[in-house]
């Protein structure tokens, strides 16, 4: 489907149903990394599946510094389900993809009926804008987001050099982890893979789903995909929420947080955050697992969800009171 200057793609099951689930991916991912959540899914609920704008199939304006915000492409799930002729849906996010939907859902709750984040908490826009810079000394493991917003050319150019090993480097899991300081350099991404001459396959993947990656990332290399990264893209997306002044999400939201992720201790910045202040429905489960959670613990990630789903579904919401839990 054509929005604005852009073609985005879906894949839509099950339209039958009568609700719908809209999965959203993160960097550097694709539709298809929720399989494990569609099998679980589709014979229940009518998905709509969209690789995002830049990545995959899916085009870009071409401009990362100022077209693809996080409310760009919240923008982009509206126009989408509008063309899927969906009134509302629970969004369903990994990585940015759930900052993607708590924006969603945050400027426009009378589409996004609730929200199941993973990976990253709320970052809500509340306070005043903080560049990357000053969190990297409290974060050290993000110092890889200042190479791709200060050097995005040098960034794109490591990146679509060797496009499996840029996929094998990044999709790890606790048992088939990365080196210790990778993601601890503001001057290279795969840097801390130097002297490792073949990167192993990735774990959670088949042959044909690396390929399939692979294959993919290839149409358009990473050059669009870093527009969550850029310095005025952050910048753009922050301002546009701190000036509405609505940052609580009144929707049931249920977060799925990693205990293993090489990025953050995300339960202890959603503290930081104050994420929960925000979210007056919230409810927490920890699992163990690196950044790709949902596809290195599927069963898992799947009985929380389903659960904490039949349970909106009976109530029209979980429980109002917050609750956490860790398996």
């Amino acid at each position: 489907m054509l929005i604005s200057e852009c073609t985005v793609g879906y894949v839509d099951i099950n339209p039958s149903a009568k609700r719908t689930v809209l999965m959203v991916h993160g960097w550097p991912s694709l539709w298809s990394s929720w399989s494990n959540q569609i099998e679980e899914l589709k014979n229940d609920y009518h998905l709509v599946v969209p690789d995002i704008r830049g990545f995959g199939e899916s085009t870009h304006p071409g401009d990362v510094e100022s077209s693809g915000t996080i409310n760009d492409i919240a923008g982009d799930m509206a126009c989408i389900l509008a063309h899927a002729n969906v009134e509302s849906a629970i969004c369903l996010g990994h990585d940015w993809g759930t900052q993607v939907c708590y924006e969603f859902a945050r400027s426009r709750p009378d589409v996004v009926e609730a929200v199941i984040g993973s990976v990253i908490p709320y970052i809500p826009a509340h306070g005043d804008y903080i560049p990357m810079k000053a969190l990297v000394p409290m974060l050290p493991k993000l110092a890889y987001q200042l190479f791709f917003s200060g050097n995005t050319s040098d960034a794109v150019k490591e990146l679509d050099a060797d496009i499996r090993r840029t996929i094998r480097g990044t999709l790890r899991t606790v048992d088939s982890a990365p080196p210790g300081h990778f993601l601890m350099s503001g001057e290279t991404f795969l840097g801390a893979w130097d002297g490792v001459e073949e990167i192993p396959s990735v774990p959670f993947f088949s042959k044909d789903e690396e390929d399939y990656f692979v294959e993919q990332f290839s149409i358009q290399g990473f050059k669009n995909t870093l527009q969550f990264y850029t310095n005025g893209n952050r910048y753009l997306s922050w301002e546009h929420a701190h000036s509405q002044g609505n940052h609580t999400i009144p929707q049931p939201v249920l977060s799925i947080l990693p205990l293993d992720d090489p990025v953050a201790d995300w339960e202890v910045a959603a503290k930081l955050l104050g994420s929960g202040e925000f979210i007056p429905k919230l409810t927490t489960k920890m699992l163990p697992g690196a950044h790709w959670v949902q596809i290195e613990y599927p069963r898992e990630f799947n009985a929380i969800m389903r659960e904490w789903l039949e349970g909106f579904s009976r109530a029209g919401g979980p429980p109002p009171s917050s609750s956490h839990d860790e398996l």
